[in-house]
């Protein structure tokens, strides 16, 4: 029994275009740094409410700090700016979320961000208003109580997250910008290279 087999030079094209299409997806996906669980979550910009994924700071050395624009700490924004400003290119993001949980921040999304802008010049990341401590803490605030086993205790309280996406440590609001004591550990974490 004598078998051939006749193939279609533009069918065996194609389907080596899509074998090479489906091989350049996976090695595409898995080159990609994958997501931190704890930055795996959505929240929104503060500037236009814009869904946006955490995942895109994988990599950086991220201080999270829970702001208001009535505390005594108010003019913490002033120092966050200007760490965010000196270190960025070496890899940090400060990431400001305005919260009431205290009472202090009782302005609306646009009020906040004008707030933030025309008082102290902010641009690094700030995000919609969101609940940090309680039953109703968002998720990521919820997943990085759990991970940091500390609660924001007042405004401006701040949580430094290493480049593997885990968290370094918490500091109280009476920690501020400036403090030798964060800036070393900003430092010390910006040196280490991400997973």
């Amino acid at each position: 029994m004598d078998l051939k087999v006749k193939i279609d030079p533009a069918m065996l094209h194609r389907s080596l275009l899509y074998l090479f299409f489906v091989l350049a997806t996976v090695g595409a996906h898995a080159a990609a740094p994958s997501c931190p669980a704890l930055l795996n979550h959505t929240v929104e910009r503060l500037q236009d409410e814009k869904p946006q994924s955490l995942c895109q700071y994988s990599g950086k050395v991220l201080l999270v700090v829970n702001t208001a624009s009535f505390c005594g700490f108010t003019s913490q924004y002033k120092g966050l700016e200007a760490l965010h400003t000196q270190y960025q290119s070496k890899g940090l993001v400060v990431l400001g979320f305005p919260s009431n949980d205290f009472s202090q921040e009782t302005g609306s999304n646009k009020q906040i961000a004008e707030f933030c802008d025309n008082t102290f010049g902010v641009k690094f990341p700030m995000f919609t208003k969101t609940v940090v401590s309680g039953a109703g803490a968002s998720p990521f605030y919820k997943q990085l109580l759990a991970e940091s086993g500390q609660k924001p205790r007042w405004n401006f309280y701040k949580y430094l997250i290493g480049r593997d996406g885990k968290v370094v440590d918490s500091y109280s609001s009476m920690t501020g910008p400036d403090s030798k004591s964060l800036i070393a550990a900003i430092e010390k974490s910006l040196q280490k290279t991400a997973p």
